[in-house]
């Protein structure tokens, strides 16, 4: 038995190695996000505005507005950090598992810390990961395509010459035990990848729709732009000043947010999904989640806890129920005793383990003196038996199998093969997995060549059950809430799938498509049957594709669960695939869009609630974006074409508002909970546009009712006869204070005002409490005065800003009220 490296060894080979992975893109460090903030428009537009104010003498505009490059690199490296560093976390937990052996025991580690001299366990499906030489071989067989481009697997450990194996092949056969000899870019594939450092990402239909947003947003801003400072020059007749306006005109409608609120949603999303358990290895699925029409999802292991216990015994004509077993342990030994002994020791099937902590929890261990020889499960025949020397010094053979097979072996009659094959149909109908076990005694030691040739005796029926997961039952009721259909796939027999479906509360109806009747549908059969079928049973791997195609043929948005090898094409189909994290192969993972770290079904439908819950806040972010460029467009446009008004915002006023804007879109509205109802609206159409018409529509007139309020008081504050740094003053605290409370109201589109503020949203607390901090400042402290052109007009000038802005608030609170309502009446 191989001990593998201790710990302590591993530890220190891992420090001197380093970890089994490829060198990946260095982090940007300040130096380089400033560099790339340079390349933006928005630097451009600050940095030519800051020179023209030092052109026209006024040094201290000049300076502060170029200071807030500085403020603005910070605050780009701020979020990319934050972004980065969700992103490590994602990539430690997307790194492939690896079964290897420390301390003598077998434990799964990521596959980055795979060490030189570790003693690796592989398995059919398993990616290779590190360079090795194999110990022990039972038929692996490697496909080494990735690295020869040769199709045909290859056979190791029979050959010596082809005994070493390499980082990245993949097992397609058998199973090995090998030894690790090379890591990271010291593998033969590191040698090769290492020029693969960077992965151009392909780009989602969000990006793609914000790209083109955001260039026709620049070409609008550009001829407005040019429209805003010929109009300024011809009504004021000073050509700097309608440069700078002109200028302030172009920040006010370039959407920089756009690009990286989207970058930080897709990655802070990730990262919130992980924490529940779901990996997401391609961004754009956080997209499709609140899509999803239908969830196929795996019986073993994600709706049932893969964990088998001994539910049922038959014995001499008598069903003893587990919680049975102890008040009936006499009667029940006989029986317990041959399934103990007819399994392996030191067995890794489920079966085998339950019935070995059965065995023990009612009775003390036997002492076995001697296996004399094993009869191995074959395609012919599935069952095994083992031959023992007693203690007692009887031989006895002692078989387990398939009931089919075990009662053939037992050469029963058919009348009584049929009575005990109608109580093993009437078992699994509850949902049990049914073996059925037999003995014979024998009186010398001349082993027969084959199991049919032992006299057997018929011993009893023991049934099986992998106990569902206890948050399934609530998860299935959330997808039904949703609109969401869930179709369950087993190997397992129609009644054992029926019994489970209807454990966990699926409306299946009785209707169950097999596998055998699944291979001689058409598509078209299979499109009109699918629509009224939930449960699938004994189905192979294989045959998932074909559900898929179907269901994607009625226009369904599919979430499906794989965990083989065989898997990987349906999972590649699917428009979102799950992998198993736990059980899955590397190929499963690697085919998949998401995985599940505990395999577990209610996993999945927390994704696809977070999944809604993002991109319900990312389109809030993003209509706030449009909703809050609308006034500063307005207040900036008016003095350009009536030069009878006084100037009232600048270069200056337009950064101040950006640093409330960006915080605001890009962290508190992605940190805000999730709306009201959630789960209990349909899936989302995935062919509605992110931003249509109407959405549209309703950002700019929220934007359109902010730039009247604060129109309103600009003309009030000019009739009140106050200066122009006064009108200046007024209506730009008009502006920042409607903007908190438009951030208020659009943080949540089925909650109140006042149940948002009331719900502790940290960031939407610091940004309100330091924009107002700040106000305070500018309009109170000379030398922020003299920057910002503001006067004090004293305080009771500002109860009408307060209360235009509160009538604001009012009016997008009853405009909410009203779509939700009639949302809901739909």
């Amino acid at each position: 038995m191989q001990k593998g490296l201790s710990s302590e060894n591993a530890s220190n080979l891992l420090k001197e190695y380093g970890y089994n992975e490829l060198p990946t893109a260095k982090p940007k460090n300040i130096g380089r996000i400033a560099l790339e903030v340079v390349k933006e428009p928005m630097f451009i537009l600050l940095l030519i505005c800051g020179l023209l104010y030092l052109l026209l003498g006024d040094y201290y505009e000049g300076i502060v507005l170029l200071c807030w490059i500085f403020i603005i690199i910070f605050i780009t490296f701020y979020q990319y950090r934050k972004t980065e560093k969700s992103l490590d976390a994602l990539r430690q937990l997307s790194s492939p598992r690896a079964l290897v052996i420390r301390d003598g025991l077998q434990i799964r580690i990521p596959g980055r810390e795979v060490v030189p001299g570790d003693i690796v366990l592989l398995n059919e499906g398993d990616r290779v990961p590190a360079d090795a030489t194999v110990i022990e071989s039972n038929h692996l067989t490697i496909d080494e395509s990735l690295l020869t481009g040769e199709s045909v697997p290859v056979l190791k450990g029979h050959d010596q010459t082809k005994d070493d194996i390499f980082s990245g092949t993949l097992v397609v056969q058998g199973s090995g035990l090998v030894e690790v000899k090379s890591t990271g870019v010291n593998t033969e594939f590191g040698k090769i990848g290492t020029s693969l450092k960077s992965i151009e990402k392909g780009t989602s239909p969000l990006q793609g729709e914000m790209k083109l947003l955001i260039r026709n947003l620049f070409i609008i801003g550009a001829i407005i732009s040019v429209g805003v400072i010929t109009a300024f020059y011809f009504t004021r007749g000073n050509f700097i000043e309608s440069m700078i306006n002109g200028l302030a005109a172009a920040m006010a409608l370039l959407p920089e947010e756009f690009p990286v609120v989207l970058t930080i949603f897709m990655a802070l999303g990730a990262w919130r999904l992980s924490k529940n358990k779901v990996l997401t290895r391609v961004p754009s699925t956080i997209e499709t989640l609140g899509s999803a029409t239908v969830l196929c999802s795996d019986k073993t292991g994600t709706i049932t806890q893969n964990k088998m216990e001994v539910a049922v015994l038959y014995h001499n004509n008598q069903t003893y129920k587990k919680e049975d077993f102890v008040s009936n342990k006499n009667e029940i030994e006989n029986l317990l005793i041959n399934l103990n002994l007819a399994s392996t020791k030191d067995s890794i099937d489920p079966m085998e383990q339950a019935i070995f902590t059965e065995h023990e929890k009612l009775f003390a261990s036997n002492h076995i003196d001697q296996l004399l020889k094993e009869y191995p499960l074959s395609k012919d025949l599935f069952a095994m038996t083992r031959v023992i020397k007693m203690s007692s010094n009887n031989t006895i053979a002692f078989c387990k199998g398939a009931p089919e097979a075990v009662l053939k072996l037992c050469r029963l009659s058919e009348e009584e093969s049929q009575r005990l094959l109608d109580k093993v149909h009437q078992f699994a109908a509850q949902g049990y997995r049914m073996i059925a076990a037999a003995k014979c005694e024998l009186k010398d030691n001349n082993f027969p060549s084959s199991q049919s040739e032992f006299e057997f005796e018929f011993n009893g029926l023991v049934g099986f059950e992998d106990p569902i997961r206890p948050e399934v039952p609530d998860a299935i009721k959330e997808c039904i809430k949703a609109g969401i259909k869930v179709i369950m796939i087993t190997g397992d027999y129609p009644a054992t799938a029926k019994s489970i479906a209807t454990q966990i509360g699926l409306e299946h109806n009785d209707q169950v498509i097999t596998g055998s009747e699944l291979k001689e549908m058409s598509l078209d059969d299979l499109k009109n049957k699918i629509q009224d079928t939930q449960i699938f049973a004994r189905i192979v791997p294989e045959q998932k594709l074909q559900i898929i195609e179907a269901l994607k043929a009625n226009n369904e948005i599919v979430a499906m669960t794989g965990d083989g090898v065989n898997d990987a094409p349906a999972l590649k189909a699917a428009d979102i695939g799950v992998a198993m994290g736990f059980k899955g192969t590397d190929v499963a993972r690697e085919s998949s869009s998401l995985v599940l770290l505990d395999d577990n079904f209610a996993s999945i439908v927390s994704a696809i609630r977070s999944g809604r819950k993002i991109f319900d806040n990312l389109q809030k972010a993003m209509s706030y974006i449009i909703a809050i460029h609308i006034p500063i467009i307005g207040l900036v446009l008016m003095p350009a074409f009536f030069s009878t008004l006084p100037i009232l915002l600048m270069p200056m006023h337009i950064v101040f508002m950006e640093l409330i804007i960006d915080p605001t879109c890009s962290i508190a509205f992605e940190s805000e909970q999730e709306e009201k109802e959630i789960m209990n609206r349909p899936p989302r159409n995935p062919n509605e546009r992110f931003f249509g018409w109407q959405k549209i529509m309703y950002s700019l007139l929220n934007g359109l009712l902010l730039l009247s309020m604060v129109v309103i008081i600009y003309f009030i504050s000019i009739k009140e006869g106050h200066s122009e740094t006064e009108v200046r003053t007024i209506a730009f605290s008009s502006l920042i204070i409607g903007n908190i409370f438009l951030i208020l109201s659009s943080l949540s589109t089925t909650r109140s005002f006042i149940s948002v503020f009331k719900e502790r949203n940290k960031a939407v607390y610091i940004i309100i409490f330091s924009a107002l901090a700040v106000l305070l400042l500018v309009i109170n402290v000379p030398f922020f005065q003299e920057i910002f052109s503001f006067t004090y007009p004293g305080s009771q000038h500002f109860v009408s800003a307060f209360l235009g802005a509160l009538g604001l608030l009012l009016v997008l609170e009853i405009i909410k009220w009203v779509r939700f309502n009639r949302a809901v009446s739909k």
